[in-house]
């Protein structure tokens, strides 16, 4: 009998739907994931950079699929293609989000409600419409992007890690919740990353000198520092682990 430890990150043949496709953590995941054999549904908001996706990595296990998180017919719509497109579905990412950072005396509320409603409720919304489709396979990985956001506190992020603390608790609740019918829901929370996301503040010379001093390795986190940890709580090696959020942060979080 093969034992879990000969091949921890075994994908291949699984079907997974990743939300927030087209941003800068997600794409050297899912890279990683057709690599190993994995059928993906993309979904995001941006049409443009699926289309570039599937140009690059073709359209035999990768469908696009255009909409937002916080939409829940879209969701529901993009399980529906995997079961249809792929037989059945094994899990998701969920790599989108937000991050507005700015002085809490003087922030938008409407731009605060709209963090929440991404990260936070997209998360939840994301989560409910895969569950029922992963009980119909016997079980299934949800994995979130989180952010050492989810424990750690900076000045001008109250909604951004309002949201990204609010998630890795809904991951555990959920993680309690659906252990039962063997989904595992869990979270992956990078130090800050340079990405289309951050760059406009990274491109800041004081802001990125603070980020990068705040981590004790020394440098900002990569996209590709996520690959690793995604493979394995999507393979056989994560069967075991549920309502975790891993920090994949150089060190952020413990300081």
């Amino acid at each position: 009998m093969a034992l879990v430890q000969d091949n921890p990150i075994e994908v291949a043949g699984r079907c997974y739907l990743v939300a927030g496709a087209a941003g800068g953590l997600a794409r050297p995941i899912v890279a990683a994931l057709l690599k190993r054999g994995a059928r993906l549904i993309l979904m995001d908001t941006d049409e443009a950079g699926l289309d570039a996706m599937i140009a690059d990595h073709g359209s035999e296990n990768a469908l696009s699929f255009t909409g937002d998180i916080t939409d829940k017919a879209a969701l529901d719509a993009a399980v529906d293609l995997g079961q249809t497109r792929f037989g059945r579905l094994d899990g998701g990412l969920n790599a989108a989000g937000l991050l507005p950072i700015a002085a809490s005396d003087t922030m938008d509320a409407e731009l605060f409600r709209r963090c929440i409603d991404v990260n936070l409720t997209g998360a939840f919304l994301f989560s409910q419409a895969l569950a029922p489709a992963l009980r119909a396979a016997g079980g299934g990985r949800i994995l979130h992007i989180a952010s050492v956001s989810s424990t750690v506190s900076n000045p001008a992020y109250a909604a951004y890690a309002g949201s990204k603390g609010g998630l890795a608790q809904v991951v555990r609740v959920l993680g309690r919740e659906w252990a039962a019918d063997a989904i595992t829901v869990n979270a992956i929370g990078p130090a800050l990353t340079e990405t289309d996301l951050t760059r406009n503040y990274l491109s800041n010379p004081a802001f990125r000198a603070k980020a990068i001093g705040d981590i004790p390795m020394g440098r900002l986190g990569l996209p590709e520092d996520l690959i690793g940890p995604a493979l394995l709580l999507f393979g056989p090696g994560g069967a075991f682990i549920t309502g975790q959020t891993i920090y994949v942060d150089g060190g952020r979080t413990l300081v």
